[in-house]
């Protein structure tokens, strides 16, 4: 099978449009779910379907070493892998290596500034330039909306989508379509154009849309 096939067979085939379609340049999505429900999982194979189109990826981990990061895409390139019977698993990691990018900050060393100095490090030294910017981590109740304005002034100007993963609380079920759990408020929400949040349901996995275009449940 290659890698065309693997993109076609990705899990994110629930969402109606290509995955690299979903937002655009300058644009933020948010992909909501509880502790340990998948929204690694989910911005990884987010991360490998933009990686098998050919697209440069920026992969920003807060609290996270990049050691682990790489375990991470090697695990879910190998899950994919194994349940498709993929036979040139090795080749296509090769061949996705140059368009990957990871950036790891401490937590509390992280700012727009710091980020900026470093994206800038990397474009005017020609060193990489992403087209899409994944960032897990970020402490969505601890951050303020200026610094996310900020962030979206800065997506805007490099041009490059930008998916963030959003821990949400137990407490903080959905009970009508129109509501957004918290820590994200209505304000910050404004800045998403896309919000999904996941929910797993025994061995299955719904991802419900909050904002944004139709997604169906995945198996």
């Amino acid at each position: 099978m290659s890698e065309n096939n693997l993109i076609l067979k990705n899990p994110l085939k629930f969402i109606k449009e290509n995955a690299d379609h979903l937002i655009g340049d300058g644009q933020f999505g948010a992909i909501l779910a509880g502790a340990g429900e998948g929204k690694t999982s989910f911005l990884m194979h987010l991360a490998l379907d933009n990686l098998l189109r050919g697209k440069n990826v920026l992969h920003i981990c807060l609290g996270q070493p990049i050691k682990k990061v790489c375990l991470w895409y090697e695990e879910i390139l190998h899950r994919i892998s194994d349940q498709y019977e993929l036979n040139n698993t090795n080749v296509m990691w090769e061949m996705i290596l140059p368009h990957r990018f990871i950036m790891t900050f401490n937590i509390e060393d992280f700012s727009v500034k710091r980020l900026e100095e470093r994206l800038n490090d990397l474009t005017e030294q020609g060193i990489f330039f992403p087209q899409i910017v994944l960032l897990d981590g970020l402490p969505f109740d601890k951050t303020e909306q200026a610094s996310l304005s900020k962030l979206k002034a800065l997506a805007k100007e490099h041009g490059f989508p930008a998916w963030f993963t959003v821990m949400t609380h137990r407490k903080s079920n959905i009970e009508q379509p129109d509501d957004i759990p918290s820590p994200i408020s209505s304000h910050i929400s404004d800045l998403f154009e896309v919000i999904v949040q996941i929910k797993p349901a025994g061995r299955e996995i719904n991802v419900q849309l909050i904002k944004g275009q139709k997604v169906d449940k995945v198996l």
